[in-house]
């Protein structure tokens, strides 16, 4: 069995093809959507998911979300007195989805589909495949996010379709251009913004609230981290949602036994996060330029990720393609059902139409290279000089001829960049390969340097000596930031001693996690009752009674629901 599942900056899902159709398997609590969240609590147990959302409040230090932002780099995040990788992070919510699978299917499940956004380098590529051998998977394939969201609306049935894919997610932004024929999907064009999502609108809604009523009420910056960031990110959120339905919407917020009032209108909202809409324009225009295909010419627009309800972003793609998108398939769910669907694609399920997918490099692939002549005039060192472009079609191989540059010159460094800058220090190094050449005048010896790209994002380097024939190879399958195998298997043996919350303790962990949360937000009375419903639900949870249990929970759950009506989803 085979499973494919959305691995999301703000929410994760797991699917899988079953009965001629897509089906999306429900978490411990019953819902769809597991919060990509990590918590430690005081015991040392780890928790996934809704709980670990709702203690970026209450517990932020022992908490972390929005970790997809930093795969396939070094960067570390610490939780209580343990530090974590993003690839160790993700692994537990992958660990968490597979366990929620198992249960649901009643067998084990070793393989998967991982989705990633489809302008994700090749570092983030390999640090998400790492994540999924950590939690347990063979990682059968990497799919892109857009061609993900095709699959799921049944678009590779339709002959000589062309489709628009625009997926904005919590974290990350990209569009891709996919045309059906024959059979194949191949996807002609890519571009994005791994730094763009919900997440940034969020964040403008934050700032406006700090700068218009969080200064003189004595809230701290938002880069100070305070605890009370948690809270006030939470209510933007929500304030966020309610735009997509109402023209306003109203944050209130508990500060020093003061409650702070806000009033957000979409105009306003949208004057605000107009520098975020411009960025979201670009990626757009580039990708139709790379793919040579008119706006007119696309047969279908399809949006994916939960920050496409926006209005303000539905309006920019109805008026840049003057026409409104696909809309029948939940945002939230659309590129996990398009995993599941290449999960029965990859099981050759006999309901499925036999289809090719092809890929495209994201990013342009080049050398470092020295212009202008050594005699007489100056030299220009560190220009990038590409040799597989972005939207190439993968796999690819492509050569460029290099020379030397000086008199006598015994060696020739070749370094590897990625990026599309003019000037290499702009662009990403992967590595480097040293060739020795003969020595003779200026320009007299030329290396042919080959590059290979296949479809896992390995790289192999060839550099050949014309005068000897000397032949020289590189492979980079890592990137500075990337675990190696090695590296890969002692993280493995470290998540392993982590004691994670049993599942079937999870949906009183996350009730209780939510009434604390509220304790913390909430003043007088409605505090006041909060603290007497958790000692209610603590006792019945001390009586170990398994149905006294559910029942307080049930209670407990309906009470904050007429506190806090619409809880995140």
């Amino acid at each position: 069995m085979i499973v494919g599942i959305d691995l999301g900056t703000t929410n994760s899902l797991v699917g899988l093809w079953r009965d001629g159709e897509p089906r999306l398997i429900p978490n411990a609590l019953g819902q769809l959507l597991t919060p990509s969240a990590v918590s430690i609590d005081d015991s040392g147990e780890v928790l996934v998911g809704a709980a670990a959302r709702d203690r970026l409040s209450t517990h932020p230090q022992r908490t972390a979300a929005a970790f997809k932002r930093y795969m396939g780099t070094n960067r570390t995040l610490t939780l209580g007195d343990k530090a974590f990788r993003p690839e160790e992070l993700s692994a537990l919510v992958l660990r968490s989805l597979k366990a929620d699978a198992e249960t649901w299917l009643g067998e084990k499940i070793d393989e998967a589909i991982i989705t990633v956004p489809a302008y994700f380098s090749d570092a983030q590529r390999k640090a998400t495949r790492a994540a999924g051998e950590l939690a347990g998977f063979r990682v059968d394939r990497l799919l892109n996010e857009p061609t993900a969201a095709a699959l799921a609306y049944g678009l590779q049935e339709q002959k000589d379709t062309r489709i628009l894919v625009v997926d904005l997610g919590g974290g990350t932004f990209d569009v891709s251009i996919l045309e059906l024929f024959e059979g194949v999907m191949e996807v002609r064009a890519t571009a994005g913004d791994n730094f763009l999502g919900g997440e940034d609108f969020v964040d403008a809604i934050v700032d406006a609230f700090l700068h218009e009523v969080g200064g003189t009420a004595g809230i701290p910056p938002r880069a100070t981290g305070a605890p009370i960031h948690g809270a006030l990110r939470r209510q933007a959120e929500l304030a966020k949602r309610r735009l997509s339905e109402a023209e306003s919407a109203a944050i209130e917020l508990v500060h020093r036994d003061r409650t702070l009032n806000w009033t957000l209108t979409r105009d306003r909202f949208a004057e605000l996060t107009e520098p975020l809409m411009q960025r979201i324009r670009q990626p757009i225009e580039r990708a139709l330029r790379d793919s040579q295909i008119h706006p007119d010419d696309l047969s279908h627009i399809v949006l994916a990720g939960g920050a496409t309800r926006m209005p303000i972003f539905r309006r920019t793609i109805a008026r840049l393609f003057r026409r409104l998108p696909a809309q029948q398939v939940s945002p939230d769910e659309v590129v996990a059902r398009g995993a599941a669907v290449q999960a029965g694609l990859q099981m050759q399920d006999a309901a499925l139409k036999e289809i090719v997918l092809t890929d495209v490099a994201p990013f342009t692939l080049g050398v470092q290279v020295v212009e202008g002549i050594n005699r007489g005039q100056r030299l220009v060192h560190d220009l990038f000089l590409p040799i597989i472009e972005r939207n190439t079609v993968i796999p690819a191989s492509r050569s460029k001829r290099l020379v030397t540059l000086e008199d006598n010159q015994q060696s020739l460094v070749i370094r590897v960049f990625q990026g599309e800058a003019r000037r290499v220090k702009d662009n990403i190094e992967l590595g480097h390969l040293n060739v020795r050449v003969p020595r003779a005048a200026a320009g007299k010896e030329a290396v042919d340097c080959r590059f290979t790209y296949d479809v896992n994002g390995i790289l192999e380097v060839e550099a050949t000596v014309e005068s000897t024939g000397a032949h020289h190879r590189l492979v980079i399958e890592g990137n500075p930031g990337v675990l190696t195998p090695a590296e890969i298997e002692k993280r493995l043996a470290a998540l392993a001693d982590l004691k994670i919350k049993p599942r079937d303790e999870a949906e009183n962990v996350a009730a209780l996690a939510r009434a604390e949360r509220l304790f913390e937000e909430m003043l007088g009375f409605r505090r006041e009752k909060i603290g007497d419903w958790i000692s209610e639900f603590l006792a019945a949870l001390d009586s170990d009674d398994p149905k006294g249990a559910a029942r307080a929970r049930a209670v407990l759950m309906q009470r904050l629901d007429g506190i806090e009506p619409e809880p995140f989803l």
